[in-house]
């Protein structure tokens, strides 16, 4: 699927500039919670373990080998371990303009562009890859998802995959986060009020509705604020990840909804 492709902002005549915007995630309130009751060692190893299982798991699905990749809301991880070069070429996109220049100089992506998700006026199907990594359940803070998912097919190539990593309603601690959330406890208990768990059930018919192909994958079921210990006991279970009714009950899943291939 286009292996060696290339598409440059020099070719989309943007420069290096896209879209310019104030809008992003709420302000993050250290301190919480939460955060007292969380080591940055287990945090870290949470983070590691999550890295490699979403490798392990696009590796076995995506069944893409190379091309374009739209990393929207990059932030400062715009997903490189996932698509690495020479084999993808990725392309950052995030409101915030420092994140954009920092992931360039960082080598993190080989381009970035200034943007607001839903807004972009990138070429159609310029793309093999749209990903929104951790971004979906803030941008639903602000607004409906439906312009996002009707962008990525749009700017998706036939055969081309949107991939969606994202917190899970359904899993315990998505339910009390919305929880957290609906009382006005959020920025208390863990920070930020833009911090919204998706249903499993609404991703899959966003994606159907954008004229997608979705398929839902639970990523993990353990959770980054567990002893580590607890942590190590309840990873087995990531192995049910790709049974579709045990998928949705994942507290991080993962959304593959491909654009089909002309008849």
């Amino acid at each position: 699927m286009a292996e060696g492709s290339s598409t440059s902002a020099a070719a989309w005549g943007v420069g290096s500039v896209q879209n310019a915007m104030s809008v992003g995630s709420e302000p993050y309130h250290a301190g919480n919670l939460l955060d007292r009751l969380s080591s940055a060692s287990k945090l870290e190893a949470h983070y590691e373990a999550l890295e490699s299982r979403e490798r392990e798991l696009l590796a076995r699905r995506l069944g893409i080998l190379g091309g374009d990749v739209l990393s929207v809301g990059c932030g400062w991880n715009p997903g490189r371990h996932l698509f690495a070069a020479p084999a993808f070429r990725l392309v950052g996109v995030d409101a915030d303009a420092a994140k954009v220049a920092g992931v360039v100089d960082t080598g993190r992506a080989d381009e970035a562009l200034v943007g607001e998700a839903g807004a972009l006026t990138l070429p159609d199907e310029a793309f093999d890859v749209v990903l929104y990594r951790l971004v979906l359940h803030h941008i639903v803070y602000q607004g409906p998802l439906d312009p996002c998912f009707a962008e990525a097919a749009r700017l998706l190539r036939p055969g081309g995959a949107l991939v969606a990593i994202e917190p899970g309603l359904w899993h315990p601690v998505g339910a009390g986060l919305a929880l957290a959330n609906r009382t006005g406890l959020a920025t208390a208990i863990h920070g930020t009020p833009d911090d919204v768990p998706l249903s499993p059930r609404r991703l899959l018919a966003h994606a159907r509705a954008a004229g997608l192909e979705p398929e839902l994958h639970a990523l993990t079921y353990t959770w980054r604020r567990l002893p580590r210990r607890l942590q190590r006991i309840v990873e087995p279970l990531d192995a049910l990840g790709s049974r579709p009714r045990a998928a949705r009950f994942g507290h991080t899943l993962v959304l593959l909804a491909r654009k089909p291939e002309p008849a």
